[in-house]
């Protein structure tokens, strides 16, 4: 294998790849970054057994085609520390992989291509094209709510839902729930829900770009596949059944709030740091036109802070998780929240005032 390549254009995929591999592997080849060059293309793939990320570069130079595998992060971090000036050239000899670039050269130790895994090929069970931003806006909308190590596994990922007119996201971990949702003609002729892993949904939200292009979205039985521009991304996906999240959104609550988001986040966390750092702590005590924010730690200190708030009805003192809320407030992009309540035992349903896509629901804490 010999090849002739600029560094951007080397350093962009490898950046990319280098995410999905892991640090510390059961296996030496997971920690590598497989390299095929033939005719004008390199493509370079990158895998954790649970996803897998693709690139390819074209157009390359290539003066000798073939394949090989060499360490993810030390061929990123060489090619990140390189000047533009000069291109990069790469060539195997015998079994290590020689790097070239003006007066620099590099030697890696390899590994054959045949070790490398791949992600089985599966037939196809519904296909879906939608807006980049689209899918980027409902990711980040909901993904600070999966769980991260829970024992219901199903929880450690974000469902995808799909039917006929509507794409949608749920996550939760079983304190909070996170949903969006996109009106959507899919031509899907029955729901379909999957369950993407967390390491699956990070490394496709860092693939997506604010623009309306189109990622086309491959939905299998045990993969999801994402292609964007010049790469293809896929998942496993999580066997089970995933909360039915109608049942948790509370219904029928008679306190609504209307607050400034950037205010209100900014005197949660203001009260916040006086909360217990182990529970996160705070009350809340609603009354006409104000809400008071109240935190204090095993310590005796105290925090005290207030903020005007549209609201009319009876008072009301209901304690939550203050990191759960500042994540609300974070994930919203409307200059004013809607809180509606109904009483200290009941859930809180969070969203923007003047958007419906995205909806939010925090359980209480007793305090």
């Amino acid at each position: 294998m010999k090849l002739t390549i600029s560094r951007e254009s080397l350093l962009t995929p490898l950046q990319s790849i280098a995410g999905v591999v892991e640090k510390k592997q059961t296996m030496p080849v997971l920690s590598n970054v497989l390299l095929v060059a033939e005719e004008n293309t390199l493509t370079l793939t990158g895998t954790n057994m649970e996803v897998e990320l693709v690139g390819r570069v074209t157009p390359v130079h290539v003066d000798q085609p073939g394949q090989i595998t060499v360490p993810a992060r030390k061929l990123s971090d060489i090619c990140r520390a390189l000047g533009d000036e000069a291109p990069i050239e790469l060539s195997l000899e015998g079994d290590r992989l020689h790097l070239r670039c003006g007066a620099s050269h590099f030697t890696l130790s390899t590994l054959p291509a045949e070790h490398f895994p791949n992600v089985e090929d599966e037939a196809e069970s519904f296909r879906l094209e939608l807006p980049q931003k689209e899918l980027g806006r409902m990711l980040d909308a909901t993904a600070f709510a999966m769980a991260q190590q829970d024992v219901r596994y199903y929880l450690n990922g974000l469902l995808l839902e799909v039917d006929k007119d509507h794409v949608r996201t749920v996550a939760t971990d079983g304190h909070r729930l996170a949903m969006a949702h996109q009106e959507l003609s899919t031509g899907c002729p029955e729901l379909r829900q999957v369950i993407v892993p967390r390491k699956g949904v990070l490394e496709l939200a860092r693939l997506l770009d604010d623009v309306e292009t189109p990622v086309t979205l491959v939905i299998g039985d045990n993969h999801l596949r994402a292609t964007v521009g010049a790469y293809t991304f896929t998942s496993k996906l999580i066997e089970g059944k995933f909360p039915d999240y109608n049942r948790v959104v509370p219904r029928g609550g008679d306190k609504v709030v209307l607050a400034d988001r950037a205010t209100l986040k900014n005197t949660l966390q203001r009260a916040g740091i006086l909360s217990h750092e182990n529970i996160r702590g705070v009350r809340l005590n609603l009354a006409p036109n104000e809400l008071q924010v109240f935190a204090n730690n095993p310590d005796q200190e105290q925090a005290e802070d207030a903020l005007p708030v549209d609201y009319q009805g009876e008072s009301l003192q209901i304690g939550f998780n203050v990191g759960y809320l500042v994540d609300v407030m974070n994930a919203l992009d409307e200059d004013q929240v809607k809180i509606t309540l109904s009483n200290p035992n009941s859930s809180a349903l969070i969203e923007a005032q003047n958007d419906n896509r995205c909806l939010y629901v925090v359980m209480p804490m007793r305090l």
